[in-house]
């Protein structure tokens, strides 16, 4: 048998090894089932004209900024104000993820005041929130503290002061509104009553159906969320949904690609239910998208006028018309929002990131050391110091395939969130993308096993590496096997493709 058919079979084998080591260590896959869409969706009632008749909106208003203390913090507000006289009913603006700004709000916080709707928005915090860690609790006492500054308004009626949030904000309402009877009413938009880790890996999957994305694709990015450590991430929302007295309002947009909003309006209710609050009206709204837009354009039609004629019929309209409690356009939602399968121990980013450390360390200790070796003058080999340069061009070369890897699975990730996140991509750049992360991976195994042919064959013929060689050899031939291992774990060796 040629040499080149013995690599060939030995690098077949180990690519079947590490195929099947991915299969052993992983968790159980992530393959959410079809969703039945009989949960009384299917023909909802058309949404009442009253609700969305239009509302003057017109009127002179004042605008104020304010800083409000906070815990740890102080807040920068706005408060727009109706000049009308008398109490006006209020509302506050709770931002969804990620960094906030009031200006976020200032088209819809300005239509409603002109509407006679006191409104406040305010920035959002970055003291006790960040990327990993959101305290959903510490951002409802924010809010909170945002319903009392209006409360002690002149120009407004305690008992119409209420909360608006999207998204992550309707994590927050809720344990605000529990806490205090001072938040009069809630309005929910685009509300996911699952985890955050449900909601976002049901949007993803939704995006990667889009994409006709290969199912390795979805192996990759779930398994890299299962291992995340964030506990928010796992928040259950509904026992403190089960606590909610207050009216509520809750709209969602059914051109919405990041909420699973058949199965949240079904837990939503069933929250209510526990909590003997019947003064909920849920509506679908056609068209609209997360942030009840026509694709990222103008609101959706109905949208400003359902709020403001809502909000200001209170308490009037706190319970919709008999049979309309959940109305309007039709909302189709394929899939359960299932849960990602938590990593084990051994995948988790703490032993990831120190194992792709060890990785990055000996890439980069190999090359240093050698030119310290070689500055001190202690580059003595034993015999055939030939045959040196040719595998230390092979550990370069693997060395430089790990980190291409690396790189090509942190792009490819970032794409596909960019993609999910703007509802954008076509999916020749998916499968372009997971085209490269593969090949390199690929080649990555192919140059281990030839390379330690290489070193092999040379011990034959007598080479003898000094003390240097030998830690280069350990370093970059470790570090490369430690990342096909990882690169195992996540599917890249796996089938199908």
């Amino acid at each position: 048998m040629s040499v080149r058919s013995r690599l060939s079979m030995a690098t077949g084998v180990l690519l079947g090894l590490l195929a099947t080591v991915g299969y052993v260590l992983s968790p159980p896959s992530f393959d959410p089932p079809r969703l039945s869409q009989s949960a009384g969706v299917n023909a909802l009632p058309a949404q009442p004209a009253a609700e969305y008749r239009p509302v003057p909106h017109n009127g002179a208003i004042d605008v104020k900024d304010i800083s409000v203390p906070m815990q740890g913090t102080a807040l920068t507000a706005t408060i727009r104000s109706p000049r009308t006289p008398g109490r006006h009913p209020a509302l506050v603006f709770v931002q969804g993820s990620g960094s906030g700004n009031r200006g976020d709000f200032t088209s819809q916080a300005t239509w409603l005041a002109r509407a006679g709707v006191v409104t406040l928005t305010y920035d959002k915090r970055t003291v006790g929130y960040d990327f990993r860690h959101r305290d959903f609790g510490l951002l409802a006492d924010d809010a909170l503290r945002m319903i009392e500054v209006l409360r002690r308004r002149a120009d407004v009626d305690p008992h119409r002061a209420g909360l608006w949030g999207v998204s992550e904000g309707s994590w927050v309402l809720p344990i605000a509104a529990a806490k205090s009877m001072d938040v009069a009413f809630t309005v929910m938009v685009s509300a996911p009553v699952v985890s955050p880790m449900r909601q976002v890996a049901w949007a993803l999957n939704e995006q990667l159906e889009r994409l006709h994305a290969p199912s390795g694709v979805r192996e990759l990015l779930t398994k890299a969320m299962g291992g995340v450590g964030f506990d928010f991430l796992r928040y259950d929302s509904v026992p403190v949904l089960r606590q909610v007295t207050q009216p509520m309002l809750a709209l969602y947009g059914t051109m919405d690609p990041s909420i699973p909003f058949v199965e949240s309006t079904q837990k939503l209710t069933a929250a209510l239910r526990d909590a003997r609050n019947s003064d909920y009206t849920i509506r679908f709204l056609g068209g609209a998208d997360h942030a009840m837009r026509v694709n990222g354009g103008a609101f959706a039609r109905g949208y400003l006028e359902t709020l403001a004629n809502w909000v200001i019929g209170l308490p009037g309209t706190a319970r919709p018309p008999a049979g309309t409690q959940i109305a309007g356009a039709t909302p189709v939602q394929r899939y359960v929002a299932a849960d990602v399968p938590t990593a084990p121990w051994y995948a988790r980013s703490a032993i990831l990131g120190f194992a792709l450390t060890l990785t990055a360390v000996g890439y980069v200790a190999a090359p240093v050391t050698e030119m310290v070796v070689r500055l001190r003058g202690r580059d003595a080999i034993v015999s055939r110091p030939e045959l040196w340069p040719g595998i230390r061009r092979r550990l370069r070369r693997m060395a430089w395939t790990g980190v291409g890897l690396l790189a090509a699975v942190m792009a490819f990730i970032t794409l596909i969130v960019l993609f999910s996140v703007n509802q954008a991509g076509a999916w020749p750049a998916v499968l372009a993308g997971w085209l490269v992360v593969r090949v390199l991976a690929i080649l990555m195994l192919v140059q281990e096993v030839t390379t330690v042919a290489a070193v092999v064959a040379a011990l034959r013929e007598g080479w003898e590496p000094g003390r240097w060689q030998r830690f280069a050899l350990a370093a970059v031939l470790g570090g490369t096997a430690m990342l096909m291992v990882t690169a195992a774990y996540y599917g890249l060796f796996g089938i199908p493709w």
